[in-house]
């Protein structure tokens, strides 16, 4: 019978010091999770976001994690003193290797975190993507695609990136670009288009609607109809006002010409 307080073969410690070092990492596990579980919920009854909530948690449970594994190293006989030395002697050696992006990434996040640019479920666009935003984790931000496609972007790259933020404000406006035929009845055309806008149920009253004549083009006068709306019904009303100009100038006989050029032949003498 193997007495639990007698080392090992080959090993400096005694197998009581593996099961306490056992024990250690599995309470040590479930407690970080009730921890960092009553950590989120306390803080979700604040006035913070969602999304810093989500950050202040993960970080948390790194340190959480970080604290119990020295505590097992330490139930082992191990001076976690040494251990500490050598994670220090291990990050030094990371660093020189040139891979000090995790620091880069984790102090990013920090201020994503802090400044917060966005919130989660804002729509937003960031080193040429596109997406709501998922999560915001110590390491990455996760964006989800209008098709469902999850993308995974070093925080690095998104706090050093411009941030455009489409759903932060609670009203946008609504560009719809046309154009109508040279030789057409500009007031007929625009005011047209502004009681196109003015009879949608979504386009507020104020800011009022707007008709611009923004260019005169190769083959076209080009108008541009401006509506505000909330952010929410953002796409709804692009879509409404697309398909609507398009049927009233039909209607109205109004011509969308098609890109055209003219070509004149001169003939030659001889």
């Amino acid at each position: 019978m193997v007495a639990l307080d007698k080392p090992l073969p080959y090993l400096n410690m005694s197998p009581m010091q593996l099961i306490t070092a056992l024990v250690i990492l599995i309470v040590g596990w479930i407690l970080t999770r009730i921890i960092v579980g009553s950590f989120k919920h306390g803080l979700k009854k604040t006035k913070l976001p969602e999304l810093v909530v989500e950050f202040l948690g993960k970080f948390l449970s790194a340190l959480l994690y970080v604290a119990v594994i020295l505590l097992s190293v330490r139930a082992l006989g191990i001076g976690v003193g040494s251990v500490v030395l050598g994670l220090s002697a291990v990050i030094g050696l990371i660093l020189g290797f040139g891979m000090q992006d995790t620091l880069t990434n984790l102090a990013a996040g920090v201020w994503i975190a802090a400044l917060r640019p966005f919130d989660k479920g804002e729509y937003i666009g960031v080193a040429g993507y596109s997406g709501s935003v998922h999560s915001v984790g110590v390491m990455a931000t996760e964006l989800l695609t209008p098709d469902n496609v999850l993308v995974v972007i070093p925080n690095k790259l998104v706090w050093g990136s411009p941030i455009v933020n489409y759903t932060r404000m609670p009203t946008r406006r609504v560009n719809v670009d046309v154009g109508v035929a040279y030789g057409t009845d500009l007031n007929r055309a625009v005011e047209i288009a502004m009681n196109l806008m003015r009879s949608h149920p979504l386009v507020l009253d104020e800011p009022e609607p707007s008709v611009a004549i923004t260019t005169l083009a190769d083959s076209s006068i080009n108008l541009q109809l401006r509506a505000w709306v909330k952010t929410k019904d953002y796409w709804t009303v692009k879509g409404d006002l697309t398909k609507g100009i398009y049927e009233l100038y039909g209607q109205e006989g109004i011509e969308i010409p098609f890109p055209q050029m003219d070509v004149h032949v001169k003939d030659m003498p001889g």
